[in-house]
Formats: structure tokens, sequence, C-alpha cells
């Protein structure tokens, strides 16, 4: 973690006297700003149970700033994979949503946050940003850019935090407005010994039909809504040694009871109202995924 703070020094002035450096800065009043950097990699990168990267590694950071009176803003990317591999022809296609780029994901966010005893809260805007172009087709695709305000409230261990989209367009899917997520976490301490252990259960639902759909029975909540679970355990490296302050690491295994139609693979198929559909990734997206990662704060 870096804090931006105020040094002051001081010396002796022609036999006047001495004042301590650590003295003065003792006295020195703290910063309200705080700056903060993170790094980490993974095996993969998994969002919300879905696996963004194919089962490949990802490398991820950002930065965050955070105002003694609860606001915060930060920044943070990983590579991603989905967009270039989602088939958008109902064909085994090579190409996916996106053209060209398609490879980065760039979260954009800021809010408010502060606690009252062990109660927590934080309230905030989230973009993610897809940088890149899409796939011409007809009708056109969209980007998977996406705009969720989110809203949190916390107790000890526990929390709850509800996200709902903004855009018209999320994660790919046209006419989604008002689509959200539901997410209920725990993050256990092991009394002393630096591992925590985490749960998780989260609820996406999806809103609205997207143009591109052309079964009746096939909208956006029979294709994609969802829910995932993940369980976790984390290792705070500190433990070991200074050496290692602000390293972490850990493993997690998520799961879902994802569409195979919206979430599958190529060969995968299933019936929705009685009409066929397939998947359209070369591996289903929400199997069961293991990931283990290294990450350091700064």
């Amino acid at each position: 973690m870096i804090k931006l703070k105020s040094i002051a020094l001081a010396t002796s002035i022609a036999g006047i006297g001495f004042v301590s450096a650590s003295a003065i800065a003792a006295d020195a009043p703290a910063s309200p700003h705080t700056l903060t950097a993170n790094v980490g990699l993974y095996s993969q990168y998994v969002f919300r149970g879905l696996a963004q990267t194919n089962e490949e590694a990802a490398l991820q950071g950002g930065f965050d700033y955070a105002h003694a009176s609860g606001f915060y803003l930060g920044v943070w990317g990983s590579n991603v994979s989905w967009l270039k591999e989602n088939a958008t022809t109902g064909s085994n296609a090579v190409s996916g949503t996106y053209k060209s780029g398609g490879s980065l994901e760039l979260d954009f966010y800021g809010g408010y946050k502060g606690s009252v005893g062990d109660f927590g809260y934080d309230i905030g805007l989230l973009q993610y940003y897809y940088p890149g172009d899409v796939l011409v087709a007809s009708p056109s695709n969209p980007k998977a850019n996406t705009l969720e305000a989110y809203v949190a409230g916390s107790w000890k261990w526990f929390t709850v935090k509800y996200s709902h989209a903004l855009s018209n367009d999320v994660f790919g899917n046209k006419d989604a407005r008002g689509s959200s997520y539901w997410d209920f976490s725990a993050s256990v301490p092991v009394g002393e010994t630096g591992l925590t252990l985490g749960a998780h259960y989260g609820m996406q639902k999806f809103e609205g039909k997207d143009n591109r759909i052309t079964v009746a029975a096939h909208n956006n909540d029979n294709l994609y809504s969802y829910d995932d679970w993940k369980i976790s355990a984390a290792y705070d490296m500190g433990k070991i040694g200074k050496t290692f302050d602000g390293m972490t690491v850990g493993v997690a295994y998520t799961d879902t009871n994802g569409t195979a139609c919206g979430y599958g693979a190529w060969n995968q198929s299933q019936s929705i109202s009685g009409t066929s559909c397939s998947g359209v990734y070369p591996k289903n997206i929400g199997d069961g995924q293991t990931t283990v990662w290294i990450s350091k704060t700064f």
C-alpha cells in the first residue's frame, strides 16, 4: 500500500536546538489520500462463474485511490478471450463477436463506502470496457461494454451485493437493460494463521430479448440467466516474513448451472420450450473450474 504523506525534516540550527525528523513526522497529520496498486498471475480468469480466458492464464492488475471520507476510484484490467471465441452464426465459426481487439477487459469504477460498527456499506458505478471492433452482421452485434450500478452491505465476514445494468447492451446481449446480479459471499479468517476461507453464491438474471434471436421462446432470460457458486482458500504470505508482505496465494473452485445454449460448447445442445439450440464456445465456459493464483498489493 502506498500512502501519500507529508514528511517534515528538521536540523539543528546554530546551537538553537535539535528536533528529530521522526518526532516531527509523528506530529504531522496523516494524509487522507491513499493509493494502492495490485498485480496478479492467475491460472485462468473466471468472472461470475464463467471462464473468460478459455482456461488459459490471465495477468491482472489495477490501481485504487481512496479518500478518508469514504470516496474511492479505481481501474483494473485483465486479458480475455471469450469475445474472440464465441460463434456468431450458429455454426462452428472460428471468429467471434469481435473482429479486432476483444482481448482486453478494463474496469473503471468509483463510489463511496463506510461503516457503522461491524456493519459496512458500499455504493458505486462500474464500467466494463472491452476495446475493439465488433464483427459486422445483420442484425448488428453490440460491443460487450456494460455499465452497472451496485450497492453492497456487509457484517463482519459476510457481504451481500446487488448489481444492476444501466446500459442497454449487457456483456454482448442486446436490449438487456435492467439485468441484475446478486452476490452472497463470506470470507472467514482462520485465527491468526493468515489463511482465509471463502464461499460465494451468485444469481445472474438477464432481461429483455435480443433482436438477433429469431425463436420466440429464446429470450435473454431463457438463454443466459444462471446461478454460480465458489469456494476458495487464500493465504497471506506476509505471515512467512516481511519479504512477502502484500503477497497472497490462493485456490478456488467455481461452477454454474448455466445453459448449454448460452455458455456451452459447439457440440452441446438443449431444448428450450420445445425448440433446440446449441452452444457457441469451443469449451463450455460454465463448467466447473479450478483456479490458482499469486498476487501482490503495493
